[in-house]
Parts: C-alpha cells; structure tokens; sequence
C-alpha cells in the first residue's frame, strides 16, 4: 500500500479513494480542470454555441476562450503537485483522479507537448504509474493482472 494517499477534490473521487480502501486526503492542486462559463457543458453544446472559441481551445493550448484554465495552465497545475515529492523520498504515492487530470499529469511526466493531452484515454478505474520524482518520470505499464 502506498505510504501517500490523494484525491482530487470532487466527491466521487473521494468516494472511489474510500471504495477501494484507500482514505484519501483531498488535494486541492489534483482538482479537474477549470473550465470557467462552460462549466457543467459537454463538448457537443459548447461547440454549437462557440465553435470558434472551441477551435482555439483545442489548438492553442494557452488559449481560454472559456473564462476558466488553459491547457497549459492546467498540466502545469497537476505537473507542479506532482513535483512536490522531494528528491530522494522513496515514499510510494497513490491518488484517485478524473481522467483529465491522469492525462494532463502524464502529458507533464513524460514531457509531451500539450497536443498530446488529448490523444491519451483514461478508462474509468484504471491504473497508471509514473515512476521518478522531480522533473524526471517514468511510465510503467503493467502487464494484465497486475504482474510486471
């Protein structure tokens, strides 16, 4: 079990964190992205109403036509809590989060360039590790069932 355990802040990540027996603490810097007045919008609506804000959106990853986080923003966000580990802390971390924020910390682990942010799925209860600290991550990809 991991030494550190985290959530983002919304309820059902706490109550996954909970499900799964972890008790984790809420972070407020692992909240999903801020998406500003769209806010509670799916993509499809927010398109319709503000298909060249969306445009921008999704091309320029400094761009918030939407009042709330850049994309950049947001992965520096999520990238920044992941940098708080101290070098040389060998404590293991766990954290329960929404796909976007899993995504915007792998786009930030291994370096990527902010594109990338949306051709990586996140599948709900799924499980990624990132291995390293400070400024130099690693993804490790278990093999089915867990076993490396």
């Amino acid at each position: 079990m991991a030494e550190l355990r985290y959530c983002s802040p919304s309820p059902r990540s706490r109550a996954t964190g909970d499900a799964l027996g972890f008790a984790p603490l809420a972070q407020p810097a692992l909240r999903d992205c801020d998406m500003g007045r769209r806010r509670g919008l799916t993509l499809g609506e927010v398109t319709v109403r503000e298909p060249a804000a969306v445009d921008a959106w999704l091309s320029d990853p400094r761009s918030a036509p939407h009042g709330g986080e850049s994309l950049h923003a947001f992965i520096s966000r999520v990238g920044g809590r992941l940098d708080t580990r101290p070098v040389g802390d060998s404590a293991r971390v766990l954290a329960v989060a929404e796909p976007a924020v899993v995504r915007a910390a792998l786009a930030y682990g291994l370096k990527a360039p902010p594109s990338t942010y949306w051709n990586i799925d996140v599948r709900p209860l799924s499980t990624v590790t990132l291995t390293g600290h400070g400024g130099r991550w690693n993804l490790r990809l278990d093999a089915p069932g867990g076993t490396p």
